[in-house]
């Protein structure tokens, strides 16, 4: 089975874009290995303020990959180059049954709270930048239930870059 994870870049104090959405903090390591890890996947699902961020910035193509857009107020006519949904679940429900790469959860803490309620996501990694950010959006948007991890690998590189991957074990009520 496909699964959904959760890979996005925060800040040490817990952000993953600044108050504005700006991400300029995010720094690049050529020890991480960026390039292999985004070959792990071939669906992308991104939320609608990370999606117009994107946009914003002319960062929309993801190569090789299918772009997911989840949000209720976007028109597929309007979206061409991506799939618009506007309820995720019954589709990553399906998608997580068919063949394929991993499909990866990109930025949006709103949208990444209502799959894990809904059971849907199955890692969490992060990029901890060595950047303190002070405000911003966080990496799980609140109110929210508790989520269970379990560490599963940990890499620090000379750069400061702390990159943590857990498994969800538990969604708690």
């Amino acid at each position: 089975m496909r699964r959904i994870r959760y890979s996005v870049a925060i800040s040490l104090d817990g952000y993953i874009a600044g108050p504005n959405g700006e991400t300029d903090w995010i720094s690049t390591d050529p020890e991480f290995g960026f390039s292999a890890i985004m070959s792990e996947f071939d669906t992308v699902l991104v939320g609608r303020r990370t999606w117009q961020n994107m946009k914003a910035t002319g960062n929309t193509l993801m190569p090789d990959m299918r772009t997911l857009v989840a949000s209720r107020t976007l028109l597929q006519r309007n979206e061409p180059t991506v799939t618009v949904i506007p309820n995720p679940s019954p589709v990553l429900t399906a998608l997580r049954e068919k063949p394929g790469k991993d499909i990866w959860l990109f930025g949006g803490g709103t949208l990444f709270r209502s799959l894990a309620k809904a059971g849907l996501v199955d890692a969490v990694e992060v990029a901890v930048m060595p950047v303190l950010l002070g405000a911003g959006i966080p990496l799980l948007a609140g109110p929210a239930a508790r989520v269970q991890l379990t560490l599963t690998s940990r890499t620090a590189f000379r750069s400061g870059i702390v990159w943590l991957k857990y498994d969800v074990a538990d969604a708690a009520i």
